[in-house]
């Protein structure tokens, strides 16, 4: 062991899969250690009270710890968990949830639901791989980043992608190094469909004949039972356009259990595990539980992944959603499955929304809501009681978000959070997913009372924040005080040379002859 390296006992896991130990009174995060393991480590980043690490090797192992399946694991950065046991993973994350809403939330569940868990290998339908000429290899790589790093993992294989893509990493090599514009093509965004497989390939630079004829070739050399199509991004994701074959199938997935199919380009936004996203949307509708004749709410609805679902109900859906693409295509979906008079779609900015703007929206019996990692908080703080629909299901995929709004709700709005569990739609990796439902039982905080806590509480980190300054103005003071002390010394002790210098002098060249 070289003096870089230390000995730690992981004590337990973080919210993004590293182990955590403490020593000499500094936290370690430590990449790829697991709870009750002895290992040695390595840091690469070191601050005042932390320090990020990698595991050198381990002394003792977790019962947890398995074999990783790929051998690209210790480099690329695609997966962070495959080192965990696959059921021990799913309970990390459960715990995880748990503790986001006990500490940052300061709420319980009355229930926490059956995690929901699927396929461990081969999930990934939709994934953006990054490629790039790399001219002392003298190739192309095309893959996921390596850890930390902006190179490009050199991957064979992917083990989290469909088998049948996986199998293209190699072809997908050779086939952009032929490629005029190979160092123009920076991207690969790839969407597997019910019926056809789409890889967008981003082309900086206009493509050449040459280069037109290697695409349809690859096309059909690697097209199975079902089309590959490609398609070119020559700027953003809405310039993207279908190239070669003209005709296939469309890009769709399907929610069989409420006969809905799902149209959608290879760019826009939809969940990347089909047969969990499936499960969830059958979970959350389960806990919504619409009724005909409901007025509900589909907050961030996206292309309409929970709208249509609910429409089938009988319920009438308003769907909101802050991109116009993706409200058009919610458009065209619901006509797409008949369900057009039963929903209506407006985009709306809802990090913005106020509660004159909610309220304009009128009454919901219910509401869905599935944002982004940023969460939902201006939403949450919209709702009164005059607007508050009684249940509201929350899909999130930030535990730490969810379990911010979740405080809301639950101690300023008058909602009980009646159940929660995770989603696993990211085997191997530290994402976690997760659902909650909420029950209107008892009245919220007026106005008043609300900007009084936010008063409180915004002298409470004003406080901190000067008692922090005091603190660090008081180290600077001392330490200007010893340094200032040192100096006066120092000054001291060349003053009292000076004033005896034919002395020290004498005694200086009393030692030189001897």
């Amino acid at each position: 062991m070289n003096p870089s390296e230390t000995i730690a006992l992981v004590e337990s896991l973080d919210y993004e899969g590293h182990g955590v130990a403490h020593v000499d009174g500094k936290t370690i995060f430590i990449d790829g250690a697991l709870p009750y393991e002895r290992v040695i480590y390595r840091s690469y980043r070191k601050k005042p009270t932390f320090e990020n690490a990698d595991t050198v090797s381990v002394l003792k192992e977790s019962f947890i710890r398995t074999t990783p399946r790929c051998p690209h694991y210790n480099t690329c950065g695609g997966c962070s968990m495959q080192h965990v046991d696959f059921s021990a993973q799913v309970a990390i994350k459960q715990r995880v949830l748990e503790d986001n809403l006990q500490h940052i939330g300061k709420v319980k569940a009355e229930r926490m639901l059956t995690p929901i868990a699927g396929p461990a290998w081969g999930y990934r339908h939709r994934a953006r791989l990054s490629a790039r000429w790399v001219a002392r290899k003298g190739c192309v790589l095309v893959g996921f980043h390596e850890k930390r790093s902006s190179y490009i993992a050199d991957m064979s294989e992917c083990h989290i992608l469909p088998p049948h893509i996986s199998a293209l990493l190699l072809p997908l090599r050779a086939l952009i190094a032929q490629l005029s514009i190979r160092e123009r093509m920076p991207q690969v965004e790839l969407a597997v469909g019910e019926n056809v497989d789409v890889l967008v390939l981003r082309n900086m630079d206009a493509i050449s004949t040459a280069d037109e004829d290697l695409l349809r070739a690859f096309a059909d050399r690697h097209a199975g039972p079902r089309p590959l199509q490609l398609w070119l991004q020559p700027k953003g994701p809405e310039t993207c356009y279908p190239f070669y074959p003209l005709t296939a199938p469309r890009l769709t997935y399907r929610l069989a259990e409420f006969n809905v199919e799902m149209p959608y380009n290879p760019t826009e936004f939809t969940q990347v595990n089909p047969q969990i996203n499936a499960i969830m949307v059958k979970r959350a509708l389960g806990l919504l539980d619409p009724q005909p004749g409901e007025r509900i709410a589909d907050m961030f609805c996206g292309i309409g992944n929970f709208t249509l679902p609910i429409a089938r109900s009988g319920a009438e859906v308003h769907g909101m959603e802050g991109s116009l693409p993706l409200v058009r295509r919610a458009e065209e979906n619901a006509a797409h499955n008949g369900l057009q008079h039963r929903v209506s779609y407006e985009m709306a900015n809802l990090f913005e929304v106020t509660e004159e703007s909610f309220a304009a929206l009128g009454k919901f019996d219910k509401m869905l809501i599935d944002p982004p990692r940023d969460g939902a908080v201006q939403l949450c703080k919209a709702l009164n009681d005059d607007t508050a629909p009684q249940r509201l299901v929350y899909v999130s995929c930030n535990p730490a978000t969810l379990a911010r709004d979740a405080n809301i709700l639950v101690n300023t709005k008058g909602y009980t959070l009646k159940a929660a569990g995770i989603i696993n739609m990211f085997p191997h990796t530290a994402h976690v997913e997760s659902v909650a439902w909420f029950e209107k039982t008892g009245p919220g905080k007026s106005r008043e009372e609300i900007a009084a806590e936010e008063a409180l509480e915004a002298a409470r980190i004003a406080a901190n924040k000067a008692a922090k300054e005091a603190r660090k103005k008081a180290e600077a003071d001392e330490k200007a005080r010893i340094l200032a002390e040192s100096a006066a010394k120092k000054e001291a002790r060349y003053q009292h040379y000076l004033a005896n210098k034919d002395y020290y002098d004498s005694r200086s060249a009393e030692k030189d002859e001897q």
